[in-house]
């Protein structure tokens, strides 16, 4: 089975977003507004916060649907 995916790149990572994994707990959007906001389109704005900011609070995800990966250089 293939799980939907979307991703957000502020340059430096990628978020990766598995909405069938989310249970919208919320934790996304109380820790980090400026990057999270499910009434924007694109909802996650990467751009909107450090990189560092944004790999705690993806840390911090109950349900997992919030990944990140690198983005290499070339």
């Amino acid at each position: 089975m293939i799980m939907e995916t979307h991703e957000y790149s502020n340059g430096e990572i990628t978020i990766i977003w598995q909405p069938t994994l989310c249970t919208h707990a919320g934790a996304c959007i109380h820790s980090l507004p400026k990057v999270y906001n499910p009434k924007a389109r694109p909802w996650i704005t990467p751009e909107n916060a450090t990189t560092s900011e944004i790999i705690e609070q993806i840390g911090q995800c109950p349900s997992g649907a919030l990944s990140f990966k690198h983005n290499t250089k070339m």
